[in-house]
């Protein structure tokens, strides 16, 4: 199996399945001298941790993380940072349910792929390398990306934009940060998070599961990330993003709504503000224009798909016999993904902004070295 590396210069790898002994995060790229321990990856971990409200997966992990590379008396060493988390949860009960139905495909996952692409030996339990287990060590990763961040200016947040067809009205940066994680199902609106909850619980009591938009924005990002034209930094950002599992579209700024205005209306108008900077009066393109960003907000969203582990039979084959068949659900599921995706969608933002931050130092760093021979 490869790709399982993100990133040119700040290099994530991980490895581990939903029911196997543990996940790993293996960080290149980190820089000697930053303070980091376990209790800071721990925060950011315990964002997107299953069973711990209604609207979530019961599964009970405590995604409890240790670095266990890389660090020396509470500072990085620039060598390989390395993180793990054991999986608990994953009792012969649940193996089994999984065992039983091993040959069926459930509809909305992966298994008939990763059974095409990896024939009999394809991890059917959980999901395996499939399952929304694999992001707790991309959030791991993005805790050290938002540390390093934090240092040079740069916030990365995100929220529940919609859920279950409920949409919060348009918040600023100041607003999500004043309300960020303030509410189980992540939305800084207190209004529009009440619905969401309840019209969520509304559709587990029918079986059945609901989707929503996440939306991220970063602020204090400089004008000039970005290497175009294959490594856009809005190319990498959707492709980090839409490497999520659940992650079924992104937009930048206005979005698709872009392609319903003229250019008079889509255009984001320059001006030069109190301090002589270039400032942009409106930010449809999102904070990143020709692949490299602006200086203003970048703001992306993600559509979420519903749950596809759903407790309403459906229909589907068995592998083994090749017959038609019916499944209902028999395992754990969340309500919900959205809330808990808002977390993995944050780290990876962070985690490609940081990446493009370096490649783009190195660069301005090679563009003025004196050379002594000229």
């Amino acid at each position: 199996m490869l790709g399982n590396t993100f990133g040119r210069m700040f290099r994530v790898t991980t490895c581990g399945e939903s029911y196997g002994d543990a996940l790993v995060a293996i960080i290149d790229g980190c820089p000697a001298g930053l303070e980091i321990n376990d209790e800071y990856v721990q925060e950011e971990l315990n964002a997107r941790r299953p069973g711990t409200s209604p609207i979530d997966s019961p599964r009970q992990e405590r995604d409890e993380v240790h670095i266990f590379a890389g660090v020396r008396d509470g500072f990085t060493t620039g060598a390989p940072l390395g993180m793990i988390i054991y999986n608990v949860d994953r009792h012969e009960i649940h193996v089994k349910q999984y065992y039983d139905v091993k040959d069926l495909v459930r509809p909305g996952h992966a298994e008939y792929n990763y059974f095409i692409k990896y024939g009999r030996f394809a991890d059917w339990c959980g999901a395996g390398r499939a399952s929304g287990r694999e992001t707790c060590m991309r959030v791991a990763a993005g805790a050290v990306a938002k540390k390093i961040l934090l240092q040079h200016g740069i916030e990365v947040l995100g929220y529940t934009k919609e859920c279950a067809g409920i949409r919060c009205r348009d918040l600023t940066f100041d607003e999500v940060k004043a309300n960020y994680r303030s509410n189980i199902i992540n939305c800084p609106d207190e209004e529009a998070a009440k619905k969401m909850i309840d019209r969520v619980l509304e559709i587990k009591e029918e079986g059945d599961t609901a989707g929503g938009i996440v939306e991220v924005i970063a602020r204090g990002v400089p004008a000039g990330l970005g290497e175009p034209v294959f490594d856009k930094l809005n190319a990498t950002i959707a492709h980090g993003l839409m490497s999520i599992g659940a992650v079924k579209g992104v937009e930048f700024g206005a979005g698709f709504n872009i392609a319903r205005m003229k250019g008079s209306e889509a255009n984001d108008i320059p001006y030069v503000d109190e301090n002589k900077k270039v400032r942009f009066r409106t930010n449809k393109a999102g904070g990143i224009e020709g692949g490299i960003s602006n200086g203003e907000d970048i703001v992306v969203r993600v559509a979420v798909k519903p749950t596809s582990t759903i407790s309403i039979e459906q229909d589907t084959v068995n592998m083994a016999t090749m017959e038609n068949v019916k499944l209902g659900a028999i395992t754990r599921r969340d309500p919900t993904i959205t809330a808990r995706l808002v977390a993995v969608a944050e780290a990876m933002v962070r985690i490609t902004i940081l990446d493009h931050l370096m490649m783009w130092s190195g660069y301005d760093a090679v563009q003025n070295i004196e050379h002594p021979w000229t």
